[in-house]
């Protein structure tokens, strides 16, 4: 299989470490959904990162599709089996891909849009949305166990890294120091190094 994306997208990260950890063999080719869009377009006209090309040539779009596809590739999951403990598991990881989506919009908003053309309405809903987020991550942070990451663990962390790398001048470690040390620990290991998000 090939994973397609840069690591500088938390989707394709998440992936990435996901299937590491379950020992999925993979390769991953970075390209980029601007500086590649020919060439990726030719795998998947949708040109959305992450792509996974099957062994049939086939591919997936959304990486919680990709990972649900993992989990029948294995029969083992990074979910919980509970469902008092998936549903908590859950309740981060949904905020968690809403503030990497909240923290795109706001780059392509100032990086792709003429500065005459940016609403700072809209930009100040989407921070607002992005930080309502990550209050939420912040909350169950304290529940994440290095020596037993699970989906929730891992998205976190991926999350806090790609906000911090995007929008660091919004987003303060400061006002969320729990997810900002989880990150800083998962950050270390090595599956986490052997797909660094630079």
């Amino acid at each position: 299989m090939q994973l397609i994306g840069m690591l500088d997208s938390p989707f394709v990260r998440r992936v990435a470490i996901s299937f590491d950890l379950q020992d999925i063999p993979f390769e991953h080719k970075a390209l980029s959904v601007f500086r590649n869009f020919d060439e990726f377009a030719a795998i998947n006209p949708t040109v959305k990162a992450p792509t996974l090309v099957l062994g049939d040539g086939s591919f997936l779009i959304d990486s919680t599709l990709m990972l649900e596809y993992a989990e029948a590739l294995t029969g083992r999951s990074l979910l919980p089996a509970a469902p008092a403990a998936r549903a908590q598991a859950l309740r981060v990881i949904g905020p968690a891909l809403a503030a990497c989506e909240k923290t795109a919009q706001v780059v392509y908003e100032y990086t792709l849009r003429p500065q005459e053309k940016q609403h700072q309405p809209w930009l100040d809903r989407v921070q607002q949305q992005l930080l309502a987020a990550l209050r939420l991550v912040e909350a169950e942070a304290d529940g994440f166990d290095i020596d037993a990451l699970d989906q929730a663990a891992i998205t976190a962390a991926v999350t806090w890294s790609f906000v911090q790398l995007m929008v660091p001048q919004i987003v303060s470690s400061a006002y969320f120091p729990r997810l900002a040390a989880w990150a800083a620990r998962a950050e270390a290991l090595p599956v986490f190094r052997r797909y660094p998000i630079t």
